[in-house]
């Protein structure tokens, strides 16, 4: 698989939606960064050779004051990288209808995650099919969603509802400490999932460990207060911190290096093709 260089930037912790089911906690999900920091991150991506994606998240992205204001047009006007974002969705047709103009031509991804405890799949689902066409043709649009154990039926229905308006939609696994919930519909959960792994493998990569990774090369993540981190697994151990972009100090590494973990719930380093001999 050919290597996408990728950064993953966590843009807000804040996020105008409190779903019950969060993985972050409430006090992670505060939070971003000043105006006068944006410029600083902004002036790192474009030091970057080559062309790479920065994927946004939060939190939320659109919650952010300055993400269509600095944010997004920053990276557009002072980079030759592509975008993606993360979103709940929630932003006003303004704000996409902006959004997409800004990113036109450079738009690499739009995940929507829905979430039923602030929106209905009615009207998520009309959003949608009028957002995809306002995009462009390549664009990937996505849909995610958390299936919670007990509404296995309910996923379902919206996966039917969005097919339906030709619109791709992807299940997420309800994570709690430890891993993935216990699901008592194992069969209804295995049609859900289709050609997915078992549901305590489903959206967790199998190990990699001993296998070479660009990860720290050419993927990384930022936090919101600018923290880079070489992934996600290496930050959950407390290693792997490659210095702050606000602070100027960021160092990627040489090359690739064998991975140290035993498993890699993250699936953007794999996808991406970062990991070696994984197709």
């Amino acid at each position: 698989m050919t290597r996408t260089p990728t950064i993953e930037w966590q843009v807000a912790g804040a996020c105008n939606y409190d779903c019950s089911y969060c993985i972050q906690s409430r006090r992670y999900r505060r939070g971003a960064p000043a105006a006068e920091r944006i410029p600083r991150a902004i002036d790192f991506f474009a030091s970057l050779p080559g062309t790479w994606e920065i994927k946004m998240s939060g939190g939320e992205a659109f919650a952010h004051a300055l993400f269509l204001d600095a944010i997004a047009p920053g990276i557009v006007e002072r980079t030759p990288h592509r975008v993606s974002v993360l979103t709940n969705f929630s932003a006003s047709h303004r704000d996409l209808m902006r959004f997409a103009g800004l990113t036109r031509g450079r738009l690499e991804v739009f995940s929507a995650s829905l979430h039923l405890e602030f929106t209905t799949l009615e009207a998520f689902a009309e959003k949608a099919a009028w957002f995809v066409d306002q995009l462009d043709p390549g664009v990937r649009f996505v849909v995610n969603q958390v299936v919670r154990p007990g509404r296995i039926d309910e996923a379902r229905a919206c996966r039917d509802h969005l097919a339906a308006r030709g619109i791709r939609w992807f299940p997420q696994l309800y994570k709690v400490n430890g891993g993935i919930a216990e699901y008592a519909d194992a069969a209804g959960l295995a049609e859900l999932l289709g050609d997915a792994p078992g549901p305590r493998e489903a959206n967790t990569a199998p190990s990699y460990e001993g296998r070479l990774c660009w990860a720290g090369t050419q993927y990384f993540t930022v936090d919101k207060d600018g923290t880079v981190w070489s992934c996600r697994t290496a930050k959950r151990h407390g290693e792997g911190r490659l210095g702050n972009l606000y602070d100027g100090d960021v160092r990627l590494h040489d090359g690739p290096a064998p991975c140290p973990y035993r498993i890699c719930p993250c699936t953007v380093p794999a996808n991406r093709g970062m990991i070696e001999g994984i197709a």
